[in-house]
């Protein structure tokens, strides 16, 4: 079973259909007037899909054990056809969709156990996804047009007696988002050094800003102070759900006075320096924070 611990927890959604065919329309006439020998073939088959749904895990090897919110089951009756309908809805760190399609798979073979007594011809003939949402799938956002830069502050690393981690490991998590990154510079933890550099940046048009390192306690974790006087709008949210994400796996990420905001049209992020942390809050943010940038655009098209 894969790990999902680096995951946020969201709320997921999944539609799965299958399909059940009869050999004639009487039977689908009995299905209506509840004239099946064995009861009652939809309500039998609703509650068998309801309990697929919750069982999902115990009978498919990698599936993860999740919370199953919602689960509603609808049909489609046609001439020669039912239609089943499982939709599942979870708040949790995986996906529903093969838990909607479990479900309505269970219910396809239920109908099929019932319905052979007196339509020995029965076939279930098909079983797919219909829809999804939630996850980083489900909330994809264009990476078109931001320019990105990468800023380590570290008095270590500028001074070349320690190798950066960090902030490559933040290049390739941007990658990944298919965002490219055009400045990549090591500066040491000075207060003027890292206003300036933000304010260069911000000039020289870059839309996404990460500085990775000195947000934490000890005397010379500066950026934090240097960044928010610069800020133009704070967006307090981000480095709330930071931590939020650090603490369910560390118990020190309460401690990191990271901040976030826009510096005109420039987001800046402040991330902490150890490369765990770092990939951490990139795993925490992205790809939703790209939807601010969206929001911007809208921001400053009212304004103007």
């Amino acid at each position: 079973m894969i790990s999902i611990t680096h995951k946020n927890y969201s709320l997921r959604k999944a539609i799965a259909t299958a399909t059940v065919r009869v050999s004639r329309p009487e039977t689908i006439q009995a299905i209506r007037h509840k004239q099946i020998p064995k009861g009652d073939v939809l309500e039998f088959a609703r509650a068998a899909a309801l309990f697929a749904v919750k069982k999902t895990s115990d009978v498919i090897p990698d599936c993860h054990p999740l919370p199953v919110e919602f689960t509603a089951v609808r049909y489609e009756l046609g001439v020669t056809e039912i239609v089943i309908q499982a939709e599942v809805h979870t708040i949790y760190r995986t996906g529903v969709e093969v838990e909607a399609m479990h479900g309505a798979t269970i219910a396809a073979l239920t109908l099929y156990d019932m319905l052979k007594p007196v339509d020995p011809d029965i076939e279930i003939s098909s079983v797919k996804l219909l829809s999804k949402e939630g996850g980083k799938s489900g909330r994809r956002q264009s990476a078109a047009g931001i320019s990105c830069a990468v800023v380590v502050c570290s008095d270590s690393v500028s001074a070349q007696t320690k190798e950066d981690t960090a902030g490559k490991a933040v290049i390739e998590q941007l990658e990944q988002h298919a965002l490219t990154v055009g400045f990549y510079g090591i500066i040491p933890d000075e207060p003027d050094t890292i206003q300036r550099t933000a304010l260069q940046l911000s000039n020289d048009g870059y839309r996404l800003v990460l500085f990775t390192g000195g947000t934490g306690l000890s005397p010379r974790d500066v950026t934090p102070d240097a960044i928010r006087p610069l800020l133009t709008r704070e967006v307090p949210g981000l480095m709330e759900t930071a931590r939020a994400y650090g603490q369910e796996r560390t118990p020190y990420a309460m401690m990191s006075r990271g901040v976030a905001g826009f510096l005109n049209d420039t987001l800046i992020i402040t991330l902490p320096g150890s490369t765990r942390g770092a990939v951490e809050t990139m795993q925490a943010l992205f790809p939703q924070v790209l939807h601010l940038f969206k929001v911007a655009r809208g921001f400053h098209h009212d304004q103007s």
